[in-house]
């Protein structure tokens, strides 16, 4: 019997049988994707002729498999296409009506003159799931301006949060791109009922400052507003890893009973009395002194001792990791985080597998990215075989 005759799809992800064209490049579409395919998905990747530009990034090898690529296309295939060729632009719309999911983050202007937009999915499979993820909103006035990680950080607030700086990760690419897949499930669980496509739009700009303005809004949030923007614990310049004796240690005293600990700790068991200091509101209010207080302290004692000392006392408290310490890291190992799995021209690869666990039907097994082009073959004999059946079995569709 077949998996499909017996529901057994264990190590085939919850994903499995979907199926997604994915025109994105850089980091937040391929994000997206990547999420879907280690979840099960079958991603096809349409790339340019020149290919994803972050093929490029610290491509060791020359061989266009830099380690951003490796990481955001894991378990996709790939085909080129020119959209610019009246030929590949005709291909794509015939693979369009093949798929659950059609993805781009092309802007609004690019994707008119690509002729690839919703209404030209809609029309060759009206079933179709369709997202695009523009740096802005498409109703307003800037939906046309480019938009890269930077760019967002700054517009959305998320920068100027940050003292004028930038978080050393493309955090909206990667935030956004989590919103995109939680859309996509979300129109396609309206279509199980429905039965019919929708497009969904997920702006970076405009998700990145919600994101943002749920802890950071503040008084704002009533209109007129009642107080300030931000959240005073968060932009202390206090709140850091705090040194110890010997390393850092990233600590975050938090409720009642964490502060009432720590002031035993620290020697101080008086301050757990002061009216400053008794609730969150006062704590938050003062927080710059508290704060202060935690600094002093954790440099009596090294790292070690008190990691034990906070963590007897319900504490959380972690050692600062590197990167590399990642690779060593004790949770990390036990967790099986990393995988290793053989790329036919590169070796062996370690990676992260994907972080939830589905008890049933498992993840997706570990794949590599593709070389470019590498499935054009595959995908256009695969494409072939749909229209010969169509027009062979009645009643068969292609969508």
């Amino acid at each position: 019997m077949t998996d499909a005759q017996t529901g057994d799809t264990r190590g085939h992800g919850p994903l499995h049988g979907l199926r997604v064209l994915d025109l994105t490049t850089t980091f937040m579409g391929p994000y997206a994707t990547m999420l879907m395919a280690q979840m099960g998905a079958d991603v096809i990747k349409v790339e340019a002729p020149a290919g994803d530009i972050t093929r490029g990034i610290s491509d060791y090898r020359g061989l266009g498999m830099g380690p951003v690529f490796l990481n955001a296309n894991r378990g996709k295939r790939s085909i080129t296409l020119d959209l610019k060729q009246d030929a590949d632009r005709a291909l794509l719309l015939r693979l369009a009506g093949t798929v659950d999911v059609f993805v781009h983050n092309m802007r609004p202007a690019a994707a008119r003159r690509a002729g690839i937009e919703y209404p030209a999915i809609a029309e060759v499979n009206p079933g179709c799931v369709y997202c695009s993820l523009p740096g802005f909103d498409s109703t307003g006035p800037e939906r046309d301006r480019p938009a890269y990680d930077d760019v967002i950080q700054a517009a959305s607030g998320f920068a100027w949060v940050q003292g004028n700086a930038y978080v050393r990760t493309p955090v909206a690419d990667k935030t956004v791109g989590t919103l995109a897949l939680g859309a996509i499930l979300a129109a396609l669980y309206e279509r199980s009922g429905s039965g019919r496509g929708q497009a969904v739009e997920v702006p970076m700009f405009e998700s990145m400052a919600a994101f943002l303005l749920l802890d950071q809004q503040g008084g704002w949030v009533f209109d007129p507003p009642a107080g300030p923007v931000g959240y005073a614990r968060t932009s202390s310049p206090h709140r850091r890893p705090y040194e110890t004796s010997d390393g850092h240690l990233g600590v975050l005293v938090y409720t009642d009973a964490q502060w009432r600990a720590f002031f035993s700790l620290a020697g101080r068991p008086e301050m757990a009395d002061d009216p400053r200091f008794r609730s969150i509101a006062g704590r938050t209010e003062h927080i710059d002194e508290l704060y202060a207080l935690v600094a002093e302290v954790l440099r009596t004692r090294s790292t070690d001792e008190w990691r034990r000392v906070l963590e007897a006392a319900n504490i959380p408290a972690t050692p600062v990791n590197s990167v590399t310490d990642l690779f060593t890291d004790p949770q990390a190992l036990a967790s099986g985080l990393f995988e290793t799995h053989e790329h036919p021209t590169l070796g062996t690869l370690r990676q992260p597998r994907l972080p939830a666990r589905f008890s049933r039907t498992g993840a997706a097994p570990a794949a590599s990215a593709p070389e470019l082009g590498e499935h054009a073959e595959q995908i256009r004999a695969e494409l072939d075989q749909r229209h010969r059946t169509a027009h062979t079995v009645p009643g068969n569709g292609v969508c």
